[in-house]
C-alpha cells in the first residue's frame, strides 16, 4: 500500500471529529433563532411539542447551507492544526512530503460538503420552506383561534384592530366582535357584530372571519365623509401570516423554487427589475454557497499550517474571521447585484474568487516556506514591542 494513501487517509480521519463538532455547535445557535420564535408559539398560542419538533426540522435545511461550508472550513483547520501541533505536519515534509499532496484529502473532504451543501441548497431549502409553510398553517387550522384572548384588543394583526368579548369553545363561535379596519389608505372602517365565527379557507391559505347581523361604519378622511351600513352576513378576510406573527405565507416565494421554477421565472421577465434580479441571485446562490466548501478548504490548509504554535480556539478565531469577510462580501454582492451596479454573477461569485485567490496565494507562499501568516504576525508583534518601549521612554 502507497504510504501517500495511507498519509491520505490518516489526514482525512484528523478533520471528521473537528467538523461534526462544528456541525453541531454551529446547527444548535443557528437554531435558537427559530427556538425563541417557536417558544413564543408554545407558550403564548399553546401550540403542541410534536408541532414544535416538525418546525425545528423543517428549518434546518435553510440555514445547513451555511453551517456545511462553515463546519468543512473548520475541520479542515482544526485538523491541520492538530498535526502542526504535534509537528507532524514537519515530520511528513522531511520525509518529503509537500504541501500539495495534502490536498488529495482535502479536496475529496470538501467534495462531500459540496455535495451535502448542494443537496440542501437545490431540494432541501425549498422543501423545508414549504413544509414549515404547510406545518404552519395546519397548526393554525387545527388551532383556528390561535392569538385570539378574549375580552382583549388584538393589533398583531397589520393595519387592523380586533377585539372579541367571548370565544365559545365548543362551537367555536366569537362573541361581541369589534373590527377597526385601516387597510385602505385615507379610509378607517369599523365593524361591530354581536357573533362571529372563523372559518378556514385552504385555497387562499387564509381565515375568514363571518360576522353576522352587524354595523359597518366607514370614515372618508379625505372627503371628510361618513355612512353606515347594516348586514345580515358580513366575510372579513384574515391572512394566516398576520395571525401567526406575520409570517410569509401564500405563493411560492424564490427561495421556495425548485431549479426549474426559477430558470422559467428568469425567462418569463419582461423587464430587468428588482425581482428578476434577486430571482437571478437565487438561482447562482445556490451553486456558489456550496462550492464555497473548495474555497475554505483550501484558505485552511495554510491557515492550519502556518499557526503552528496557536492553539485551537485561535484557529476557530481565524475561520470566523474569514468566514464573516466572505459573508460581507456576499451581503455586498446581493445589494449591488439588486441595484444592478454589478450583474448577480459576479455579486454571488465574487466572493469565491477573492477568497479563493487569497488562500491560493497563501498555499503558494506556504510551499515555498515563506509562510505570509507568520511573517504578518511577527510585523504586528514587532510594531507593538515598538510601541510599548516608546511609551516607557516618554
Amino acid at each position: 500500500m502507497k504510504v501517500s494513501s495511507i498519509v491520505g487517509r490518516y489526514v482525512f480521519r484528523e478533520m471528521i471529529p473537528p467538523f461534526l463538532i462544528n456541525l453541531i455547535l454551529f446547527t444548535f445557535i443557528f437554531l435558537m433563532a427559530e427556538i425563541l420564535y417557536i417558544t413564543d408559539l408554545v407558550v403564548n398560542h399553546r401550540v403542541s411539542l410534536s408541532s414544535v419538533l416538525l418546525m425545528l426540522i423543517c428549518s434546518i435545511p435553510s440555514f445547513m447551507v451555511f453551517v456545511v461550508p462553515m463546519s468543512v472550513m473548520m475541520g479542515v483547520l482544526l485538523g491541520f492544526l492538530r498535526l502542526s501541533n504535534d509537528n507532524e505536519i514537519i515530520a511528513l515534509k522531511s520525509a518529503g512530503f509537500s504541501i500539495y499532496r495534502f490536498l488529495s484529502p482535502v479536496f475529496v473532504f470538501c467534495l462531500i460538503g459540496f455535495l451535502v451543501t448542494g443537496f440542501m441548497s437545490i431540494y432541501g431549502s425549498p422543501w423545508g420552506r414549504l413544509s414549515f409553510k404547510a406545518l404552519l398553517f395546519e397548526t393554525a387550522k387545527s388551532n383556528i383561534h390561535i392569538g385570539l384572548k378574549e375580552r382583549t384588543f388584538n393589533d398583531s394583526f397589520k393595519d387592523v384592530m380586533l377585539y372579541v368579548g367571548k370565544i365559545d369553545k365548543q362551537d367555536k363561535t366569537l362573541g361581541d366582535v369589534f373590527i377597526e379596519d385601516r387597510q385602505t389608505p385615507g379610509m378607517v372602517s369599523t365593524v361591530v357584530a354581536p357573533r362571529g365565527k372563523l372559518s378556514c379557507d385552504l385555497e387562499k391559505l387564509a381565515f375568514r372571519l363571518t360576522l353576522f347581523n352587524g354595523i359597518i361604519n366607514k370614515v372618508d378622511q379625505e372627503n371628510k365623509t361618513a355612512h353606515s351600513v347594516s348586514f345580515d352576513i358580513y366575510d372579513f378576510q384574515l391572512g394566516a401570516a398576520q395571525i401567526l406573527s406575520a409570517r410569509e405565507h401564500g405563493p411560492k416565494g424564490r427561495k421556495e423554487m425548485s431549479l426549474g421554477e426559477l430558470r422559467r421565472s428568469i425567462g418569463k421577465a419582461t423587464e430587468k427589475d428588482a425581482k428578476y434580479y434577486l430571482t437571478l441571485m437565487e438561482y447562482h446562490k445556490k451553486f456558489s454557497i456550496p462550492f464555497a466548501c473548495f474555497v475554505f478548504g483550501l484558505i485552511a490548509v495554510p491557515l492550519g499550517i502556518q499557526s503552528k504554535s496557536a492553539k485551537r480556539s485561535y484557529g476557530m478565531v481565524l475561520g470566523l474571521f474569514f468566514f464573516l469577510i466572505y459573508y460581507l462580501f456576499l451581503s455586498a454582492g446581493l445589494v449591488f447585484s439588486e441595484a444592478g451596479v454589478c450583474p448577480p454573477i459576479v455579486g454571488m461569485w465574487g466572493p469565491n474568487l477573492v477568497i479563493g485567490a487569497v488562500g491560493l496565494y497563501m498555499l503558494v507562499m506556504s510551499a515555498k516556506e515563506r509562510p505570509l501568516l507568520a511573517r504578518l504576525t511577527l510585523f504586528v508583534n514587532t510594531q507593538w514591542d515598538r510601541i510599548g518601549i516608546e511609551k516607557r521612554e516618554g
